[in-house]
Parts: structure tokens; C-alpha cells; sequence
């Protein structure tokens, strides 16, 4: 078999087989190499493109990497529908087949401690905005703020009123971070872990509003429903909280490959 070797996940073996149309990076269908009683799942990818130099190169390349992680995402998708993958970072590559098996060699102990923590179990991701359609008006008009028709009050009027808008402002901020808060402490005890990950920046996200939490659940299958009915109750629970949930994902927070490399 030419080509090199991108290894999306490694899992436990199962029998289910993957969606007949799939495709993966590079588009080369995936495939399972077995080893020690553990499965890689793996396409053929060029040399061209996935060697160490060009890949380095195309990783800064944003539609070819954009390309990629989506069908590396697609992979992953199909697997955790029929198994609980432990996935791997986008652009693992090895030379060959053997290059695979070493590399399970060497993981071997700590991939089988992790697929049995995460086994039968899956990631869901919530996040809170807090809308700022207020902040956006404070800030429309003049470079102060204010609109043309209200710069004809008095001054201690116009401080005062400055001090109004501060104060709103530091209020509705204290409630957002309050609700985040209660909301990830009331999901964090009906998840078997979690993890809270850096606010997203809107001007990468292109979500509206301001990101107070970002954070990722682990749940068993069986309870998904239930975690999920949970998060759909608090969506009214708060005016000008915005919450959105993500998933079901493999376990991508929970997967430790930092500690297992």
C-alpha cells in the first residue's frame, strides 16, 4: 500500500461497519489496521501533500486546512456513531504500516486506560453568550457615545448619565458571570468530568454576543437525553443569556493525549 499513513483514532475493536461512502483526508476511504487487540483507523494520503515539510506548510494554508479537519472531523463522526474512538490530532502521520504499530506498541497501556474511562460515553459542548445589543447602542453615535440629541443636557447631566451606563453595563456582566457559573456547577454534577476551555474571541468565532463559558461535559450515552433536556431548561432562564449546546462529540477534552504521548 503506497502512500503515507493519517491515523484519525484508535478504539477498541468493533464489529459495526463504518458508512459504505465515507471518505476521509485526501479523500481515501478509511480504514482498520489491527494490532495488539487494538484498532488504528487510518487513509492513504500523498507524500506530496502530508510529508513533514509540506505539511507544515499547508497547516497555514486556512482552506486547505479548513478541508482537512472537516474531513477529518467526518471520520471521527462516523466512528463515534458505532464506537468510542480515542481520536488523535489533526495531521497525525506515520511512513507506513509499521510505523503505526510502533506507535501503538509504545501507547499501548495508556490508549487502553483511556478507551475504558471513555468508553460508552460522549462529549457535549455549552457555551453562554451574553448578548450586548446594549453596549452596541451605547457605542453607536459620536466617539463619546452619546447621540447628537443628548449633547444639549448639562454636563453633571451627561456624567451622570455616564455613570448610569457604566454601572449597567458592570451589572449585566456580574449576572452573566453569576448564571455561567451556576449553570456549569449544576451540569458538572450530573457529568461524569468537565472541562472549561478559554472564551471563544468573537471576531474568530463570529458568534454575537460576549463568550462567558465555554465548556465541555462528559456524559454517558444513556443519560445524553437527559443532559440534554437539562441544558434546554436553563435556555429561558436568564434575559439576555444566550446557550448553546454542541454535540454528541467524541471525547476530544477528556481524551488526555497530552499525558499519553
Amino acid at each position: 500500500m503506497t502512500g503515507l499513513r493519517y491515523v484519525y483514532a484508535v478504539c477498541h475493536p468493533f464489529d459495526t461497519p463504518l458508512q459504505a461512502q465515507l471518505t476521509g483526508v485526501a479523500g481515501d476511504p478509511p480504514r482498520l489496521l489491527r494490532h495488539h487487540g487494538l484498532i488504528a483507523v487510518l487513509s492513504r494520503v500523498p507524500e506530496r501533500d502530508f510529508a513533514e515539510e509540506p505539511l507544515h506548510r499547508h497547516l497555514e494554508d486556512l482552506d486547505w486546512l479548513t478541508a482537512t479537519a472537516r474531513a477529518h472531523q467526518g471520520v471521527i463522526d462516523a466512528l463515534t456513531v458505532v464506537t468510542t474512538p480515542l481520536p488523535l490530532r489533526l495531521g497525525t502521520v506515520f511512513r507506513d504500516d509499521s510505523g503505526v504499530r510502533v506507535m501503538i506498541e509504545e501507547r499501548e497501556e495508556a490508549f487502553r486506560r483511556t478507551l475504558d474511562r471513555l468508553h460508552g460515553r460522549v462529549e457535549w459542548g455549552v457555551k453562554v453568550y451574553a448578548e450586548t445589543d446594549a453596549a452596541g447602542a451605547e457605542n453607536a453615535g459620536d466617539a463619546d457615545g452619546e447621540a447628537p440629541a443628548e449633547k444639549a443636557m448639562s454636563g453633571r447631566d451627561y456624567l451622570r448619565r455616564r455613570r448610569m451606563r457604566v454601572r449597567s453595563r458592570e451589572e449585566m456582566w456580574q449576572q452573566a458571570e453569576a448564571f455561567a457559573t451556576r449553570l456549569h456547577e449544576k451540569l458538572s454534577e450530573h457529568a461524569e468530568d468537565s472541562r472549561l476551555h478559554a472564551p471563544q474571541n468573537p471576531a474568530l468565532s463570529g458568534a454575537s454576543g460576549q463568550n462567558v463559558l465555554n465548556a465541555a461535559y462528559l456524559v454517558p450515552r444513556s443519560d445524553s437525553e437527559k443532559f440534554v433536556e437539562m441544558v434546554d431548561r436553563t435556555k429561558d432562564e436568564a434575559p439576555g443569556m444566550r446557550v448553546e449546546l454542541t454535540g454528541p462529540w467524541a471525547a476530544y477534552s477528556f481524551a488526555g493525549e497530552e499525558e499519553i504521548r
